[in-house]
């Protein structure tokens, strides 16, 4: 019978887990015996006892016996290089990486022929997207942006009729129309904001209109969507154009939201500093691209600043300061890819699956996914 071990997350500010006692129950059902490190669960609200009445087995954090006999270790945060020290040669271990921000990471699961799965790679195909970690995680941060934004904004966001008078709805301008942007959009709206969006991919045009909101055309636009669903890196060209045109919304915007991202590269600089000195004293903008160095020129990764009168708001990790829901999203992510590994109780590579061999990271001593060995150009078999 093969184990799956759920550590306690050690990165800092990580709040989330890998696995929640309904997916525990789902493991046993399928056979597997399941190890959770005690207080795992503890920052999302969810107890070892309950962990223990779904049928897993609590073991002590960080104990290096337990980690090396695991069949399969599930992670939220990539391993720390000590953490990695303990899985044994040829092990297990499923986690978000971010290649390129994690080479030294990926060259020890190289050495020691670890095989890694990588979350934020599954293919973005439809027999996936019960597994796709990067939308159900986005989905988070989108509506807590909005949330940070009501907060630190010094006024209502909705239309009020009021006997005083009336107060007119803010205004909020979402840079990018993927799954966080679209969660901004309908957040802000239910907030009552008046909303306007602008993303690089034509098909968002109808699902931003969709949700009541305005799309900002930008002149000589075309399709910027690659084969695997995610936004091209655009030329300097069509930035320029593109902040022509969305400046004019900022300058009068309450609240901005930007979610531009290309996958492994430095955020794309969306807002300049001369649109943050446009906008209305009083203002917030919050940067979903903070921790890829952020959309606007002036946002401080990690901070909350104020600079010309604008709050710009540069959390890093929103999943996380939500970890109960972001959670069970990230934990059923999990169990669905992991399912596909399950035969009669044990924990098999099927790399003729589409969706494993799409985010499999290393194996067999090899970098094996196409993007994490460009960063690795002389890469070869470990000796």
């Amino acid at each position: 019978m093969a184990t799956v071990l759920v550590p306690k997350e050690t990165a800092a500010g990580e709040t989330r887990v890998a696995a929640a006692p309904d997916t525990v129950k789902r493991f046993v059902k399928a056979g597997l015996t399941v190890q959770v490190e005690r207080g795992a669960g503890a920052s999302a609200r969810m107890a070892d006892s309950d962990y223990e009445a779904a049928g897993a087995v609590l073991v002590e954090p960080a104990d290096n016996q337990v980690w090396s006999t695991a069949d399969l270790v599930v992670k939220v945060a990539p391993p720390s290089l000590a953490e990695a020290g303990r899985l044994r040669e040829g092990g297990r271990v499923l986690s978000i990486v971010i290649p390129a921000y994690e080479k030294e990471l990926i060259e020890y699961y190289r050495d020691h022929k670890i095989t890694s799965y990588a979350m934020d790679l599954i293919p973005r195909i439809s027999r996936a997207q019960s597994m796709d970690v990067l939308s159900s995680q986005a989905t988070v941060s989108g509506y807590k942006a909005v949330l940070l934004a009501a907060t630190h904004l010094e006024k209502f966001c909705p239309l009020l009729m009021t006997a005083a008078g009336t107060v007119p709805p803010a205004k909020c301008v979402v840079f990018g129309a993927g799954v966080a942007g679209l969660q901004a959009i309908a957040t802000a709206k239910r907030l009552g904001c008046r909303v306007e969006a602008t993303d690089i991919r034509l098909a968002a045009k109808e699902q931003i209109e969709s949700l009541g909101a305005s799309f900002i055309d930008v002149p000589g636009m075309e399709d910027m969507e690659d084969e695997h669903g995610y936004a091209k890196e655009v030329t300097p060209e069509f930035l320029e154009k593109q902040r022509i045109e969305v400046a004019k919304r900022v300058a009068e915007a309450d609240i901005v939201i930007t979610t531009a991202l290309v996958p492994g590269r430095p955020a794309p600089k969306l807002v300049s500093e001369e649109m943050v000195r446009s906008m209305p004293n009083g203002s917030v903008i919050v940067d979903l691209a903070a921790e890829a160095g952020g959309n606007c020129a002036l946002t401080v990764p990690g901070e909350v600043v104020e600079k010309f009168g604008v709050t710009i708001i540069g959390t890093k990790n929103l999943p996380a300061t939500m970890p109960v829901h972001a959670s069970e999203l990230y934990a059923k992510n999990v169990f669905n890819l992991v399912n596909l590994m399950i035969q009669e109780g044990a924990i098999l590579d099927k790399l003729e699956d589409e969706c494993l061999e799409g985010c499999l990271l290393t194996h067999e001593g090899e970098v094996r996914h196409e993007r994490a060995k460009a960063l690795f150009p002389t890469e070869g078999a470990a000796s």
